[in-house]
């Protein structure tokens, strides 16, 4: 399998910056820009660009940190307004669950770990979706493919840019299991049930334009200027900033996505994955391939 190379995280003037409040990470490559106040998250997982166990740990660790340096609040004199979540890899946003894992969990009937592993991944969406309570605006940028939770995690973002070549997509259905880590909740409230339900059980791949056209997708970017689609939102959303945020806060009161959503649901999913059969596992072992050729480094 080739080691594909990492893409060049920022412009030369942001590298190397830091908050070294936030500690240190293996698979996060982040980095802040101080007049901005806005802070870059690449997902760099290893090997394959899954959301692997480490990953989520990482990433939850991270937003936990950000909301304390942050505090409660939209403070105007907060150290972050922005954070952007995007990926080291080239041509990949993010593949989606570790299927590799849930199939050895779920051959060996292994609920706990199948659980444990599925909170992880609601954690992580839960956080995105209330970064904005404590003044940070989440802006996922997708370049490349984004599928299963990889999709799920740019959903959960306040903002989504995806540039134009960009496919995105649910195939959980291909192996007779749904997304069950935000997707329905997410989509729902972007594009109404029914409209969610048809992408969920279509499992087929979106282009970012079809998506845009849909509202799922906030900005549409040219191939290539995903950065700067996102400089150029931040200085829109300054423009506005507190019109902008009490909206939120009314979407919050009249649609929220709650903890026990999440929670319930992927309650339904993990009983739905112990149900999958030896050719529903061929057919997750088919997409496992595809998670594999691609490989960090």
């Amino acid at each position: 399998m080739a080691t594909v190379k990492l893409i060049d995280p920022l412009p030369a003037a942001a590298r190397g910056h830091t908050l070294p409040e936030l500690g240190e990470y293996s698979q996060l490559d982040l980095y802040y820009e101080a007049e901005l106040r806005l802070h870059w998250c690449r997902l760099h997982p290893k090997p394959q660009p899954c959301f692997n166990p480490t990953i989520l740990a990482e990433l939850n660790r991270l937003h936990a940190a950000l909301k304390d340096l942050n505090g409660e609040g939209a403070s105007p004199d907060a150290p972050v307004r922005f954070q952007v979540l995007a990926s080291s890899l080239p041509g990949v946003f993010n593949l989606g669950g570790d299927l590799r894992l849930f199939k050895r969990l779920i051959e060996a009937g292994d609920r706990a770990t199948l659980r444990r592993y599925a909170y992880a991944c609601i954690e992580a969406i839960h956080h995105s979706v209330t970064l904005h309570h404590h003044g940070i605006t989440q802006i996922a940028l997708v370049q490349g493919d984004a599928l299963g939770g990889g999709f799920e995690g740019a959903l959960s973002a306040q903002v989504l840019i995806a540039e134009r070549s960009s496919k995105l997509g649910l195939p959980e259905v291909l192996f007779n299991l749904f997304p069950g880590m935000g997707a329905y909740s997410l989509l729902s409230r972007r594009i109404g049930p029914a409209a969610a339900e048809r992408m969920i059980l279509s499992g087929r791949l979106y282009g970012a334009e079809e998506l845009y056209e849909m509202g799922v997708v906030d900005v549409l970017a040219e191939d290539g200027q995903g950065e700067l689609a996102v400089y150029d939102y931040v200085q829109k959303e300054n423009r506005n900033r507190n019109a902008i945020q009490a909206l939120r806060r009314v979407r919050d009161r009249c649609q929220p996505v709650t903890w026990e959503e999440l929670r319930d649901i992927v309650e339904i999913w993990v009983e739905a994955a112990l149900k999958l059969t030896d050719r529903d596992l061929r057919m997750m072992e088919r997409l496992v391939g595809r998670q594999s050729r691609a490989k960090a480094g």
